[in-house]
Order: structure tokens, then C-alpha cells, then sequence
């Protein structure tokens, strides 16, 4: 498995992501820049966190429109794995692949801290060694994480399982309190209809060093890991 981490102008999470691919998981990373026309061979590509160009129109509106988006829209079309995390997701919302878009959070406040989440699809790539309703402790760090879709789209969306992640309380409630930006239904992760594309706003990433006291995220890439070697 080849990994390609997209990096924007004011991209910030490409090395924590590459760092955790490469030296965590151990797996073979190339470094993509958003002017690229090329993903150089990569099976799975990852749109990570940060403000790409500095999300002055809206998030990820722009980036959108960067050379690298076009290969990235052939690659998943093709069947091709993409995982967008935090403005990874509004990119990828913003360019079709996901459903939904990604609202300012409700309380107008960017918000950094460690929320829970429960799993409510093992039926992917990133959940398939979790088990249903597993909770995981990640952290967010955004400004417009609040999810919104139409009422057909979150319908469809429960129909069919694309519900990765709620947030929850520790003990997997799903509660308003446990919700930390106003996101429909508490959505924290999705993925489209072919299961291939990916998207979440907490970091994963930040989750996966034991250095860091907090090693749930690594269970979504070993789960990635996992299906692939299946």
C-alpha cells in the first residue's frame, strides 16, 4: 500500500499524517504537492487537516480547484482510496466526493479538545476491525466541523451505512451534550456510496503516537491496514 498526503498553501497536518504513515505504521508515503498533476503511483490518497489557502472564500472551497483535486476526483472515481480529515473532508465535500458540507460550528468559536466517538459502520475501510458502537477518544481542532446535509441526503446516508462516526459520550451515548459543533445527527465520519472515499473532522492522526498518551486513532489506520491485506 502506497500513501499520497496532498500538501495545500496553509496545509498543517501533511506531516503529522505523513509522520504516522511512515514511522508509526510503516508504510510508504510520497509527498504530493497541490500543483501536481500526477499522484506518482499512490493506491490511497489522504486530503489532510489545515486551513488551505487560508480558507479565505470557504472552507476548502478553493483548494478544490488545485491541479492535485483532479487527479484525486479520477483516482476515487476509479475506485481508488481517499481519506479527507477535518479540512481534508470540507475539501472533499466541496469537490463532490462526499456528500453534505461542513457549517460553522455553532457556537462561532473554533474549538480544539478531545471528543468521543462511537462507530457506527464496520462495514469500511476505516472501521472494519472496529465493532459497532466501539468508542474511540480523538481530538477536533476546528471552526466549521458542523455537518449539515439535506433531509434526504442524512437519510440516505443511515439507508445505506455511510455513517462512519457520532459523537458521543465516553460511554457511546449519543447525546446533545456530546455533540461539539452542531452537526446533524451528531455525524462525525462518513463515506460515499462505493465505500472508497472517506471523510471525518477528528484527527486521527493526533491519536496514533504512544508518546501522545492516546493510540485510538491508530485503530482506524491498522484497520485500513487490515482490510487491505485481506
Amino acid at each position: 500500500m502506497k500513501f499520497g498526503v496532498i500538501t495545500f498553501p496553509g496545509s498543517n497536518c501533511d506531516q503529522d499524517m505523513t509522520y504516522v504513515l511512515e514511522t508509526i505504521m510503516g508504510q510508504e508515503v510520497e509527498r504530493l504537492w497541490h500543483k501536481d498533476t500526477d499522484l506518482k503511483g499512490c493506491d490511497f490518497i489522504v486530503v489532510p487537516g489545515g486551513f488551505s489557502y487560508g480558507d479565505y472564500l470557504r472552507s476548502g472551497a478553493i483548494a478544490r480547484f488545485s491541479p492535485i483535486m483532479n487527479e484525486v476526483i479520477n483516482h476515487a472515481a476509479k475506485g481508488g482510496y481517499v481519506l479527507g480529515v477535518c479540512n481534508g473532508f470540507q475539501i472533499l465535500c466541496e469537490s463532490g466526493l462526499l456528500e453534505g458540507t461542513l457549517l460553522h460550528n455553532t457556537n462561532q468559536k473554533f474549538i480544539c479538545k478531545n471528543v468521543y466517538l462511537r462507530t457506527e459502520s464496520n462495514a469500511s475501510l476505516m472501521t472494519g476491525s472496529l465493532a459497532k458502537g466501539d468508542v474511540l477518544k480523538i481530538p477536533i481542532a476546528h471552526g466549521e466541523g458542523n455537518y449539515f446535509a439535506s433531509k434526504e441526503v442524512l437519510e440516505k446516508l443511515n439507508e445505506s451505512d455511510q455513517i462512519l462516526f457520532r459523537y458521543c459520550e465516553e460511554n457511546g451515548e449519543v447525546t446533545p451534550g456530546s455533540n461539539p459543533n452542531g452537526a446533524a445527527q451528531n455525524i462525525a465520519g462518513i463515506c460515499n456510496e462505493k465505500r472508497n472515499v472517506f471523510g471525518m473532522m477528528p484527527h486521527p492522526e493526533r491519536a496514533a503516537d504512544p508518546a501522545l498518551g492516546n493510540e485510538d486513532g491508530r485503530k482506524m489506520f491498522e484497520s485500513i491496514l487490515a482490510q487491505v491485506e485481506v
